[in-house]
C-alpha cells in the first residue's frame, strides 16, 4: 500500500483508464528532464531524431545514432514509442526528390526511394515503435488549396499519401498508421482532413488513426471547435492520439518579448484551460487512446524563439526548474 499515494501524483498513473500519456524527448531531455519523464509518462515520440533528414541525411547513408538513444531509453524504462514522422514536405533532404543532374526524379523512383527509407525505419524498430506518424501535415491551411504543395506532391501526385500508407503497412502489418495534423480544430482545414481520410478509407488505404497536434493557446482554438474536430474524426471509424499537446501563452497575434517570466494570470488561465481540455479528452476516451505533450518543462520548448525570435515561452505542465505548476495539479484532479 505504501505506492500508493505516489500513483496519484504521476500523471500517467493518474490517467491509466483513459489514455496513454506521452512526451517528445532528444538526447538531451531524456538526460537533463530524466526523472520527470520516468515518473509522468508512459510514451514518448523522438521530436525530430527519426525525421528524414536526421535518419537518411543522404541517399543510403543512415544515422540511427539519436533515435536509438530515444528508443533504448523507452525500452529500458519499459515506456511505449510512436514514431514520428515518415514523409513530411519539411525536413526532407533535397537528394530524395533530385537525380545526380539537380534534375527532378519520376514518380517511380520517388516511390522506390520512399519505400526503402520506410522499410529500413519501420524494420529497425519493429519491435519497439507500435505507432507511426507516417504522413505529416500534407493538407493545406489555405483556402481553395486540397494537399499541401511539395516536391512529393509535384513529382507524385496525391498518390504519395496512399503509397507511404502502403509501404508502411507492408513493413509491419501490426502497427497503428497515423495521418498527423496541426490547425485540426480550425472548421476549415477540419473539413480537408475528414476529406483526406475519408478518401483514404474508401481506396482500403491501411490508415487507423488520426493524430490532432493541439498546438494550441491560452484562448484558441474554442472548446466547440476542438470537440467539434474530435467528434468529426472520430465518426470515420479511425482512433484518435493527441500527438503534440502544448498551450503557448501568447496568442497568435501578440508579439511581445519583454517578458521574463509568465504572468500569474497567463498561469491561472493556462491551469484552467489545461483542466477544461482534459475533461473533454476524458469525455472522448472511447476514440482517444494516447495524448502526447510537445516535451516535458518549461526550460525546452520548440516555442521558444518560435514564431518570435528572442521569446520565452512557458507551455507546459512543469515549469523551468520541472516543478509542478497550477496546470499540474488542475489536471491531476478527479472529475
Amino acid at each position: 500500500m505504501g505506492n500508493s499515494k505516489d500513483n496519484q501524483m504521476q500523471l500517467y498513473k493518474v490517467m491509466k483508464d483513459y489514455f496513454k500519456i506521452g512526451a517528445a524527448v532528444n538526447p538531451m531531455t531524456i538526460k537533463s528532464q530524466e526523472s520527470l519523464i520516468k515518473k509522468h509518462f508512459n510514451s514518448l515520440t523522438a521530436e525530430n531524431e527519426m525525421k528524414f533528414s536526421h535518419i537518411q541525411p543522404s541517399e543510403t547513408n543512415f544515422t540511427f545514432d539519436s533515435a536509438d538513444q530515444v528508443v533504448t531509453f523507452a525500452e529500458q524504462n519499459k515506456k511505449v514509442v510512436r514514431g514520428h514522422t515518415l514523409v513530411w514536405h519539411n525536413q526532407t533532404p533535397d537528394w530524395v526528390f533530385h537525380d545526380k543532374d539537380g534534375g527532378l526524379i519520376d514518380r517511380d523512383t520517388l516511390f522506390n526511394r520512399m519505400k526503402n527509407h520506410i522499410d529500413t525505419v519501420i524494420n529497425r524498430y519493429k519491435d519497439n515503435i507500435y505507432a507511426w506518424d507516417v504522413v505529416n501535415e500534407a493538407v493545406s491551411d489555405k483556402d481553395g488549396e486540397f494537399i499541401r504543395p511539395s516536391k512529393w506532391l509535384d513529382i507524385a501526385g496525391e498518390k504519395f499519401i496512399e503509397k507511404a500508407f502502403q509501404f508502411a503497412h507492408e513493413a509491419d502489418p501490426k502497427a497503428k498508421l497515423f495521418y498527423n495534423d496541426y490547425n485540426e480544430s480550425v472548421p476549415s482545414k477540419r473539413e480537408k482532413i475528414v476529406r483526406l481520410v475519408k478518401s483514404l478509407k474508401e481506396k482500403d488505404v491501411p490508415i487507423h488513426g488520426i493524430g490532432l497536434q493541439a498546438h494550441w493557446n491560452l484562448h484558441s482554438p474554442s472548446l466547440e471547435h476542438i470537440k467539434r474536430a474530435i467528434e468529426s474524426y472520430a465518426s470515420l471509424d479511425v482512433q484518435l492520439h493527441i500527438t503534440e499537446l502544448d498551450l503557448s501563452v501568447f496568442d497568435h497575434h501578440d508579439s511581445r518579448t519583454d517578458l521574463k517570466q509568465p504572468t500569474e494570470q497567463m498561469m491561472q488561465l493556462q491551469a484552467e484551460r489545461y483542466y477544461q481540455i482534459f475533461q473533454l479528452f476524458k469525455e472522448y476516451k472511447d476514440y482517444i487512446d494516447s495524448v502526447t505533450f510537445w516535451g516535458v518543462a518549461d526550460d525546452y520548448t520548440w516555442l521558444d524563439n518560435f514564431p518570435v525570435r528572442g521569446r520565452k515561452n512557458w507551455p507546459f505542465l512543469f515549469d523551468t526548474n520541472h516543478q509542478p505548476k497550477q496546470a499540474f495539479w488542475r489536471v491531476m484532479e478527479k472529475n
